[in-house]
């Protein structure tokens, strides 16, 4: 949801967090990846102004960057 609210390809987010567009694929389709590769991806959306929600009723949900 982060990657498609900032109207970013797989390739977009593989430059800006270093992981292969294949492990995004993984990720996205719920299998295992590894805990620095996920982090990796996540420190590369927040960068972009993006934020998680970790706690509360939204919890899993994300807050795109205003334009």
């Amino acid at each position: 949801m982060a990657r498609a609210a900032l109207l970013w390809s797989r390739d977009d987010l593989a430059a800006a967090s270093g992981v292969s567009w294949r492990t995004i694929t993984r990720f996205e389709a719920g299998e295992s990846v590894l805990p620095p590769r996920v982090q990796a991806m996540r420190r590369a959306l927040e960068a972009s102004g993006t934020v998680f929600i970790d706690s509360g009723r939204l919890v899993g949900g994300v807050i795109p960057p205003r334009d």
